[in-house]
């Protein structure tokens, strides 16, 4: 998907809004190739880990692994923190040198510390809307297992939260998947009747991109059977009849959920901003994105800091389109204001393949029910306006992320950069493609050659790995969604995401799908894809960091850095690949202050 880069974000515009220092600087640098040889691999990271100048450590952490993301010095015993960033990196003896009277000594106790994870792509301020409704989510992040389960799960909610429904008018449940149901399909108006006819109930997709109403919230939305779909949406329908059947797909999720988020108050959207960045931080995360602000996003997640409630920093991208306004100074900048910053732009192309919304050059294996065979997907947007968008975001150099999942999808994307690129020149602008699910490997050559940056997820291979290969792409394009291997056989950066709310914001499926791509019946969904875990782990910390400009301060673990760590139960370096899954997050560290504790 991406999920505000799916209609769900358009929603989000309901919104009604409720210093830090900078933290750029410092030496860390990536090692580009000449030309088009495209992004490099390694790092050159500061080699001189000497204790930087001043007074005694605050902290010092030692006794257990530390992985430090620094190509030059790629373990430590010891880590000594100062003011929230690094004072000194390196053995025991020479960390000890910057321990005072009042230093506080951290024992990790044989648990592995790594640099803060930075989240590549996700949609925060939607995941604290997941994290404070009706969890709809298959096994094993929850029990919609059947449509049975959701009626239970939507009635639980509403039962254990009886101010909320009557406050707001509303009961919703998130990441219902037809795909993981026992029934193979969508739930409709008259299943959701079944929680409740005097309610409104809404339910959303796991993607992001397809929700479904009860009669009651057709009702109140005024959809009927003379509503016409929207330019890049659809309503579908009784079989037979024009009558709604409760499901709203893409563009049509406004109508239909629009109304009724529109309800929600200030105080609602600050304990959704503050939900969101506290679940991030549970998984490690140190640094979060929401990957398509609309208008009334940005005022929330700006209310939220102001009033200090973000444990961690956030970064917004909003829609190119609707929301473009909101680039601006002092928002957008390269450093924070209370842990917040707008970091660029935001372009949807087209939808997402398990929703088989994602725009293809070649038809779905098999086609959603009342497509015809040669159905391939559309875009969302006109292409004119895409070529426009990329232009526009390269002359007022806006740094671009283009959510593109279908191949068709992809090509338009390079098609506009490579036009925008001609007019414009060559420059750092880190252009970068979300997902990019269903990339060629001639694709993969054009993204280095224009150096746009692919944050790809292969955390699809679990979720959704035997839905791709059995419905979706087929067994040979299946086999190489998110094909991480391409780009690390051409010497390239990548960055690997979990689109939460698609699925939890969870670090460690994150890195084992990266690393093993099994799917959940423990098929190898494209073994030439997999990559090695020191380099999964780049994907998640130094290379994100890279990606947003950010690298001079975050991703490594390095003398004057920040001191944003993650510390997990075991080593990811030396446990058995296929458990990296059952590693635990034990502690989140934001500049040297603990934010979570499992």
């Amino acid at each position: 998907m991406c999920i505000a880069c799916s209609p769900l974000g358009t929603l989000i515009s309901t919104a009604k809004p409720a210093t830090r220092r900078g933290i750029m600087g410092g030496t860390a640098r990536l090692a580009l190739g000449a030309g088009a040889a495209g992004f490099g691999l390694r790092f050159r990271c500061a080699e001189a880990q000497a204790p930087a100048p001043g007074g005694a450590a605050e902290a010092i952490y030692a006794g257990g692994p530390i992985l430090t993301m620094n190509d030059a010095a790629p373990a430590a015993e010891a880590v000594a923190v100062r003011g929230g960033r690094i004072l000194a990196v390196g053995t025991r003896a020479q960390v000890e040198a910057t321990r005072g009277a009042g230093t506080r000594m951290v024992d990790l106790g044989g648990r592995t510390m790594l640099p803060g994870f930075f989240d590549a792509h996700g949609h925060a301020l939607v995941c604290g809307l997941q994290a404070l409704t009706a969890n709809l989510l298959p096994a094993p992040d929850g029990e919609g297992d059947d449509i049975p389960a959701l009626i239970r799960l939507l009635r639980a909610w509403a039962e254990a939260n009886p101010a909320a429904v009557r406050r707001y008018g509303l009961i919703f449940g998130f990441g219902y998947d037809e795909s993981r149901l026992r029934e193979q399909r969508v739930p409709t108006r008259d299943d959701l009747d079944q929680v409740s006819t005097e309610v409104p109930v809404l339910i959303m997709h796991t993607s992001g991109h397809i929700g479904v109403g009860n009669s009651k919230a057709l009702e109140m939305a005024r959809i009927t059977a003379e509503t016409t779909d929207p330019e890049g949406g659809w309503f579908l329908r009784r079989e037979g009849s024009r009558e709604p059947n409760g499901v709203a797909q893409e563009l049509a999720l406004a109508a239909l959920f629009g109304p009724h988020l529109a309800r929600f108050d200030p105080d609602a959207w600050l304990a959704i901003v503050r939900a969101g960045a506290e679940f991030y931080a549970s998984f490690g995360y140190t640094t979060c994105q929401e990957g398509r602000a609309m208008p009334g996003a940005v005022q929330s997640i700006v209310a939220a800091a102001e009033r200090g409630l973000l444990p961690i920093d956030y970064i917004a991208y909003p829609d190119i389109v609707a929301a473009s306004d909101q680039i601006r100074a002092p928002l957008h900048a390269r450093t924070y204001r209370n842990r917040f910053r707008v970091g660029g732009a935001k372009l949807t192309i087209d939808g997402s393949p398990q929703g088989k919304t994602a725009w293809l050059s070649r038809p779905y294996h098999v086609p959603p029910p009342g497509q015809r065979p040669d159905y391939a997907g559309a875009p969302t947007i006109a292409p004119e306006a895409v070529f426009r968008e990329v232009d526009r975001a390269f002359a007022e150099g806006w740094h671009l992320l283009c959510h593109a999942n279908g191949d068709a999808a992809i090509d338009l994307m390079i098609a506009a950069a490579r036009a925008a690129t001609g007019k414009h020149g060559r420059a750092e602008r880190r252009m970068t493609l979300i997902h990019g699910q269903t990339l060629r490997e001639d694709q993969v050559d054009q993204l280095r050659e224009l150096q746009i940056i692919p944050s790809l997820f292969p955390m699809h291979t679990f979720y959704w790995g035997d839905w791709h290969r059995d419905s979706v792409l087929g067994p040979d394009r299946a086999e190489n969604i998110s094909p991480t291997g391409w780009c690390l056989r051409r010497g390239m950066i990548f960055t690997s995401h979990h689109d939460a709310p698609v699925a939890k914001p969870d670090s460690m499926r994150v890195l084992s799908s990266t690393v093993t791509r099994r799917s959940r019946t423990g098929d190898v969904i494209g073994p030439q894809q997999r990559v090695p875990v020191s380099v999964a782990l780049k994907a998640m910390t130094i290379w994100p960091a890279f990606q947003h400009f950010e690298e001079a301060s975050k991703g490594s673990i390095e003398v004057g850095k920040l001191a944003d760590f993650v510390v997990l139960s075991d080593n990811p370096m030396t446990v058995d690949p296929e458990k990296l899954a059952e590693l635990k997050v034990v502690e989140t560290i934001k500049e040297g202050a603990s934010v979570y504790r499992a």
